[in-house]
């Protein structure tokens, strides 16, 4: 009767509650208090020997083992039990096995430890107790590598802002803060310095902003200085101050003996979009009008400003640079006396977020950008990752070789309503001349049952040009860094509750949909990802597409007999794009415990030195003209409400209605589609440089892309 009591209490609760469909943690957690209080009631009042049918066998056994070797036989016996399919060789395989390389893998290993251990003890109220038990749990959890997966895995599918705070925000924690410290080396002599930007007069907010100043020396030594690095941290919109990434700072300020300026701009959700955006503007406002007297520069000249940022701080660095390009552009201001804003000297993004509208498979059109000739090599793998979704799957079915694959881009050049079509012999009809076939077509069609079979016999299955294939969110989606649903809950607190953007247009939210006339003078850029991030895609199509919008522009100034004819277009000039290999996000924040992290912190330096040392000075537009006026410089503003799409009148930083100069407030403009698309308003959009199917080969691409997922395949076959 009581080993059937005991087994209802063990186990009838928690099954039923699991069958009928309803599993709760709090009765888990009573069900869990309920046994362990049954047990050591028993043993503190019960008998020593156990039940009544065990008494006998327990009084034989403890004359011949003693207690401590009970306790080793049943703490043996229970780690058995609980590894009893990897002794067997029936455990599941370890699905990231081969995604990471081992240095990288180890360190996700400590990140996940340290996540778990920092959620489990967030909500302890006494703030040193806190501190010390996460460090406690954490150590328990990199010995407990599975519960740490567990923990974190529960976690983010029901992440909350606070979540993501703790989690990111962990490194300027005590503990953490220490051991940082002592395995950094000697960077830099002196300690960041915290500061305030004042907002330019013609902002619509008048709070400063802060920023951390990393110098390498004394602040009276900054007057001779007039070149600056403008750095915005990641933080997926909602965390991480500059001070999280002090290690990457401090390298960069020590190795240049440049001041770097990183921004601590306000997090959503408090702040939604545009606020942080404005924030990055303003500050590079500031510091032209001021020509860096903010920072206590005093040569009198305009600083040579570099911007960079990593991950969602990419996303504002880019967005930043399309406004400063855009108030630079606009004509039709410049007879009224308005002076334009010069552009930075270059840019360097670091694993950048820069596409807002998440979704699951990549267009024709970038998957172009990502094929092109001068980019294979360096995008060879992640085509060949992409490959993989489908081979691994259908490891039967035969794999083009790269040189099919390359000729078979060169050959195809249909016309874009191609379709094939099956006609009599005797007509030798091009596809172009016959009509649309719908439904009633076929039926008045004269051509024979026979006549179709005997066609459809003899034709040959040919080999499928292109492929359907994922983005590289989801072909990551069990990424150990930064999940899908991570990247959800960041850009539905960035957003915020009262907006609601064009995620198809607005190119300041999603700087990967940036209007050609603005890449076509966007600075030198550099690029720094890992080739299994799930936001690599981020970099190799907006990288394609600066190299796309600079070559068009090279071809139109060579054929207007501005460029020598001779000239050849080099894409080193504009973009360079370095992918990792075995790596994915957040490499440069745990350099700590990834040191080969370190050697990239100062690849980043020396990217910095060369676009200083040019001896060419990048191309500044229409700014170069005449220096910036402190009265006359016009402030380019972003609403909330606004498509960054409009391109009629500048985009208004306030949340109130648009006021003209006249006192009448502005009328109501239609919401445009931008650039972004086609329209009568901006550029026609140009052919991509590879060829894209007809529509009946991306129907079947996408068919046999689908089905080939639920087949099984292996990426050794290439």
């Amino acid at each position: 009767m009581l080993t059937i009591l005991i087994s209802n209490t063990l186990l009838t609760p928690e099954l039923s509650d699991h069958v009928l469909g309803r599993p709760s943690v709090q009765f888990r957690k009573i069900q869990v208090f309920a046994v362990v209080s049954f047990w050591s009631l028993y043993l503190l009042r019960g008998n020593h020997h156990g039940p009544p049918g065990l008494r006998d066998l327990s009084a034989r056994l403890s004359k011949r083992i003693t207690a401590w070797q009970t306790l080793v036989i049943t703490l043996l016996w229970l780690y058995i039990s609980r590894n009893f399919g990897k002794l067997l060789g029936l455990e599941c395989p370890e699905p990231l096995a081969n995604l990471y390389n081992r240095s990288y893998f180890r360190a996700t290993w400590i990140t996940t430890a340290l996540d778990a251990g920092f959620w489990t003890a967030m909500r302890i109220r006494k703030k040193w107790l806190r501190d010390l038990a996460s460090i406690v749990f954490s150590l328990y959890y990199l010995v407990a590598a599975e519960q740490a997966d567990e923990k974190v895995r529960k976690v983010r599918g029901t992440l909350t802002v606070d979540h993501l705070r703790v989690s990111w925000n962990k490194p300027t924690t005590p503990y953490l803060n220490f051991f940082t410290k002592l395995l950094r080396p000697k960077l830099a002599r002196y300690p960041p310095r915290a500061i305030r930007i004042p907002r330019p007069p013609e902002s619509s907010y008048k709070e400063p902003v802060s920023a951390w100043l990393y110098f390498d020396g004394p602040l009276s030594a900054l007057k001779d200085h007039t070149r600056l690095i403008l750095d915005v941290p990641g933080g997926g919109f909602v965390a991480m101050s500059p001070r999280t990434n002090d290690d990457k700072l401090l390298a960069w300020a020590g190795r240049t003996g440049l001041p770097v300026l990183s921004l601590d701009y306000k997090k959503a959700p408090e702040f939604p979009y545009p606020y942080a955006l404005n924030e990055c503007y303003d500050v590079y406002h500031t510091l032209v009008a001021t020509r860096g007297r903010c920072v206590g520069f005093s040569s009198g000249v305009l600083p040579r400003i570099i911007i960079t940022g990593d991950s969602a701080g990419g996303n504002l660095a880019t967005g930043a640079v399309l406004m400063i390009l855009q108030s630079s552009g606009n004509d039709g201001r410049r007879w009224q006396g308005q002076e334009a804003l010069p552009p930075p000297e270059g840019v360097i993004l670091i694993y950048p977020g820069l596409d807002m509208n998440i979704g699951n498979w990549m267009t024709d059109e970038q998957m172009s950008l990502i094929q092109d000739r001068r980019m294979r090599k360096t995008n060879k793998n992640v085509l060949r990752r992409k490959s993989e979704d489908y081979y691994k799957l259908t490891p039967e079915t035969p794999r083009p070789s790269d040189d099919e694959d390359e000729r078979s881009l060169l050959q195809r050049r249909p016309s874009e309503n191609s379709t094939v079509v099956a006609s009599e012999p005797s007509t030798p009809a091009s596809s172009s001349e016959l009509p649309a076939r719908g439904p009633a077509h076929l039926i008045s069609s004269p051509i024979s049952v026979a006549q179709q079979t005997a066609t459809v016999a003899s034709s040959k299955p040919s080999l499928l040009k292109t492929r359907l294939a994922m983005s590289s969110m989801i072909s990551y989606f069990n990424d150990r860094i930064l999940t899908p649903e991570m990247m959800r809950a960041m850009i539905i607190l960035y957003v915020g509750p009262h907006n609601r953007p064009d995620f198809s247009t607005d190119y300041l939210l999603s700087p990967l949909l940036a209007p050609e006339a603005l890449l076509a003078h966007f600075p030198k850029t550099y690029f720094l990802t890992g080739e299994r991030d799930p936001l690599v895609d981020d970099t190799v199509i907006f990288a394609g597409r600066l190299r796309q919008a600079k070559h068009n522009l090279f071809v139109q100034r060579k054929e207007l007999g501005l460029l020598n004819s001779k000239e050849e277009f080099d894409e080193k000039d504009h973009v360079e794009v370095t992918l990792i290999p075995g790596i994915s996000h957040g490499f440069l924040q745990f350099v700590s415990i990834f040191p080969e992290g370190w050697k990239h912190i100062f690849r980043c330096a020396k990217w910095m030195e060369e676009i200083y040392a040019a001896d060419v000075a990048p191309d500044r537009g229409d700014g170069d003209e005449s220096p910036v006026s402190e009265r006359h410089t016009w402030h380019h503003r972003r609403m909330a409400t606004e498509s960054s799409g409009d391109e009629d009148r500048p985009l208004e930083m306030s949340s109130l209605k648009p006021v003209l100069e006249n006192g009448r407030a502005d009328r109501k403009t239609t919401r445009g589609r931008g650039k972004g698309r086609k329209s009568e308003h901006g550029p026609r959009r140009e052919r991509s440089m590879v060829s894209l199917a007809s529509e009946d080969d991306l129907l079947g691409r996408r068919m046999k892309g689908l089905a080939g997922g639920l087949m099984g395949m292996t990426a050794d076959d290439n």
